[in-house]
């Protein structure tokens, strides 16, 4: 049986949004691109503001990586962290030293960074307390730093080196077979040298602390999966190279879904690293099983609403559904208008629930009259556009002007703008079937934006578009270069996008195809951690 085509809106010709840049290796073009990912700042404009790796804010420039084990600054109104050269990593007699760093993969938890004027490769897996370069030809290494150098120490066969600098840091550098280093004030110079790199801050003077960095320093991740394998189970798979165990780091919300039956990782609790998303916890092993609480996803209220509510409820319900007029609507704003198309499905719910079906009728007329201009594009002033160049959908306003709805021609706020007509669409689909399948080309297009789990060449989005598999929540910030990395703004509209992609599930008996209510889950888990911020 032949499936047909995914529909796609029409096709966008944006004024505002960049090519691929050549920082992505050429097999990379061939899929829809990341435009929310945590290595965006590696594609954009220069490549050359820094990413967080944890524990390691991350820069590259001029065929340099610069490592920085940041310190945090604090104060009532806000927190970041405090970008340092600690350490610059490059090569003596580089032909080209203007050369740009190139992508040549890139996964949820991984990057791999090439310079191919110095032939360094660099494996950025998130959460490992090492950075490993990959010297695949003989070269001679640099090791600056703006601090002063105290102390360069090698063990008895010069394949471990302890660096002590002036601002209280000591770094531990490993070397696959022997290297000679030799340093000046602020500069660490080798000679010819082939082979593997890795190079660790040492979070406490204890000896406690560098035995486990020594221990695990021959088995390094070049790079990570995260894949959905159970409902509500995250895991992810190192790819692994070196012997003997493997140690990453896990941040608070790890520790918490880690599984207690799995007996294939171990927790090093007092191996600790500071970061600005709190303590980063040692451990080991090759993958990780991460279970969230199964949650249900249901259309009204989990508790209920007690009966002798219910009179000034529809008394409420009746005057809001008496002011729904379509065509009193003044804004083209893809998002306020997505959040007047929410709220008025709502109040579809908030009937069924209080059982008031008098008002369905005028709520599906209102909501037929505001979604379907934009599902059909005749909505006039704006519209949803596709954009083939990075793989997902802009608006009509959004592609002549970076600032027009809110970014979303850049990829900002995909989920929140989209997530209100998801939800919309949902309640309309599930008030009026028949409306339902006559457009559920486009609904799925809209959720597939953003809930798109397909990694293969023929899709036509990027893969869950805004969510951060290490970190557990997702980011807004599209195809805009940040000096402190990505934001996230609004962890309330985030989770509602999940929830609204678990109620289409069930509008459409999709539920378990996408993990939507997975997301929610893990979502509403961040965002109780972080106190609801």
């Amino acid at each position: 049986m032949h499936r047909s085509r995914p529909f796609l809106f029409p096709q966008a010709q944006s004024t505002v949004l960049p090519d691929p840049s050549p920082f992505f290796a050429p097999q990379l073009l061939s899929t829809p691109l990341p435009t929310n990912s945590f290595f965006q700042n590696f594609v954009l404009k220069s490549g050359d503001q820094p990413e967080y790796f944890h524990p390691y804010l991350v820069k590259s420039s001029q065929s340099a990586l610069t490592l920085c084990f940041p310190s945090l600054f604090k104060n009532p109104a806000f927190i970041y962290q405090i970008f340092i050269s600690d350490l610059i990593i490059s090569t003596l007699d580089n032909p080209n030293p203007n050369a740009n760093h190139v992508m040549s993969s890139f996964t949820e938890l991984s990057v791999t960074l090439d310079f191919p004027s110095s032939s360094l490769r660099f494996f950025l897996v998130r959460g490992s307390p090492f950075l490993t370069c990959n010297v695949m030809r003989n070269v001679a290494l640099s090791i600056s730093t703006i601090h002063a150098i105290l102390e360069l120490s090698p063990n008895s066969s010069c394949t471990k080196y302890t660096i002590k600098l002036n601002n209280n840091q000591t770094w531990l550098l490993y070397a696959s077979s022997p290297i000679s280093l030799s340093h000046d004030i602020n500069t660490i110079t080798s000679t010819v040298f082939s082979g593997v790199v890795r190079i660790a801050a040492l979070p406490d003077a204890g000896p406690k602390f560098e035995a486990v960095l020594d221990r695990f320093s021959s088995c390094y991740p070049v790079s990570g999966d995260a894949v959905f394998t159970k409902p509500f189970s995250l895991e992810y798979i190192w790819d692994k190279r070196g012997w003997g165990d493997l140690l990453m780091l896990a941040h608070p919300l790890h520790l918490k879904l880690l599984s207690d039956s799995d007996c294939s990782v171990s927790v090093l609790e007092d191996f600790k690293y500071n970061s600005i998303d709190g303590e980063l916890v040692g451990v080991v092993g090759d993958s990780w099983v991460l279970k969230s609480d199964p949650v249900s996803v249901t259309w009204h209220s989990i508790r209920g609403i007690e009966e002798d509510s219910y009179s000034e409820i529809i008394k409420a319900l009746i005057k809001d559904v008496e002011a729904l007029d379509a065509s009193a609507i003044s804004t083209s704003s893809s998002y306020f208008y997505a959040k007047l198309i929410a709220r008025a499905a709502r109040l579809a719910l908030i009937a069924e629930e209080v059982g008031y079906l008098d008002v369905i009728p005028a709520i599906r007329k209102f909501l037929k009259d505001t979604i379907q201009p934009w599902l059909e594009g005749t909505f006039g002033s704006n519209g949803f556009l596709y954009d083939g160049k990075w793989g997902g959908i802009v608006t009509k306003q959004g592609a002549m002007d970076s600032g027009a709805d809110f970014g979303f021609g850049v990829y900002n706020d995909h989920h929140y703008h989209l997530g209100y007509f998801v939800y919309g669409i949902a309640v309309l689909a599930k008030i009026d079937a028949a409306w339902g399948r006559k457009y559920r080309p486009q609904a799925y297009a809209l959720m597939a934006d953003y809930m798109n789990l397909s990694r293969r060449a023929n899709s036509n989005y990027a893969r869950l578009r805004n969510f951060d598999f290490w970190k557990l929540h997702s980011w807004a910030g599209g195809l805009t270069e940040f000096a402190d990395g990505r934001n996230q703004e609004s962890t309330s509209e985030a989770v509602n996008a999940y929830y609204s992609a678990a109620l289409m599930g069930l509008a459409y008996g999709i539920a378990t195809s996408f993990p939507s209510d997975q997301l929610y889950q893990l979502s509403k888990s961040r965002q109780q951690k972080l106190g609801g911020m």
